[in-house]
């Protein structure tokens, strides 16, 4: 959609830049997408069609995935596979890197298989369905395929099992006071089949200046279950606002969170 500076609706019918892999069949449906700091490129995560590959290798053509789309012609590319449902989409700002949210598989108990999130690797590939986390093999996948399981990266973090992890957005300096000053965070929408629930918070991952995760994760956003364990909102989205402050999006509370710095008290 052709947009001008100051807009506040769109008049124009839009058109499309290209086609990704839906339905009928559609299970992760969620996609995301962000530019290239050049302009250049479009990054786009598109989850995969099952759990672990149950429907057929054939659904998943193109999917667990991120493209690289170029928007001037829509000519596209796999950047990097075997994301089982990656979502949230940043670039680390002091490496320069590509980084994903990633909800990996189900149905193995309580605690496997970590969400995580990663740097992403031009042409890596992260294992899904025939491992997980590396190359921990997934016996369910059949057949399967040692050569695969290989070449599978190991993530840089886990962010816990079963947390759906979804947003994810590095900090801005000084927007935040410490301990949220270098690092990434992460919008975990909560388990729907894990006890105790996991996830239901927006969580805040400390790197080091070299761009890697540097230490154990800090709540910035919590609060999201009641005694009973029912959610009264679902974190989803992260996004810095410009102005000092971050918004996370809330599906279930139908909200949008912002967060910001305390205001100054006098001694």
């Amino acid at each position: 959609f052709h947009y001008q500076s100051g807009a506040t609706h769109i008049t124009d019918k839009g058109q499309v830049v290209t086609a990704l892999p839906g339905g009928p069949l559609n299970h992760h449906w969620t996609k995301n997408v962000i530019a290239s700091p050049n302009g250049k490129h479009l990054y786009v995560t598109v989850g995969s069609n099952s759990n672990v590959a149950e429907n057929g290798m054939d659904k998943e053509q193109g999917r667990a995935a991120i493209w690289e789309v170029n928007p001037a012609n829509g000519q596209h590319r796999l950047f990097a596979t075997g994301l089982r449902n990656p979502n949230g989409l940043a670039w680390e700002p002091n490496s320069g890197s590509l980084w994903t949210a990633v909800n990996e598989r189900d149905e193995i108990g309580s605690d496997l298989v970590p969400d995580y999130i990663t740097s992403v690797k031009d042409g890596g590939f992260y294992g899904w369905p025939y491992s997980y986390y590396g190359q921990h093999v997934d016996s369910r996948v059949q057949p399967p395929a040692p050569q695969k399981v290989a070449q599978a990266l190991v993530p840089d973090y886990a962010v816990g099992p079963h947390t759906a992890s979804l947003g994810l957005a590095f900090a801005e300096p000084g927007a935040l006071p410490a301990p949220f000053q270098r690092g990434a965070f992460v919008g975990q929408h909560g388990s729907w089949n894990r006890k105790p629930h996991s996830g239901y918070k927006v969580i805040f991952v400390p790197f080091d200046r070299a761009g890697k995760p540097a230490g154990s994760p800090v709540d910035l956003l919590s609060g999201f279950l009641d005694e009973q364990g029912q959610a009264k909102g679902r974190p989803v989205g992260v996004i810095n606002d410009g102005r000092g402050a971050v918004l996370v999006a809330d599906d279930v509370g139908n909200v949008v969170w912002r967060v910001s710095k305390a205001a100054a008290t006098a001694p």
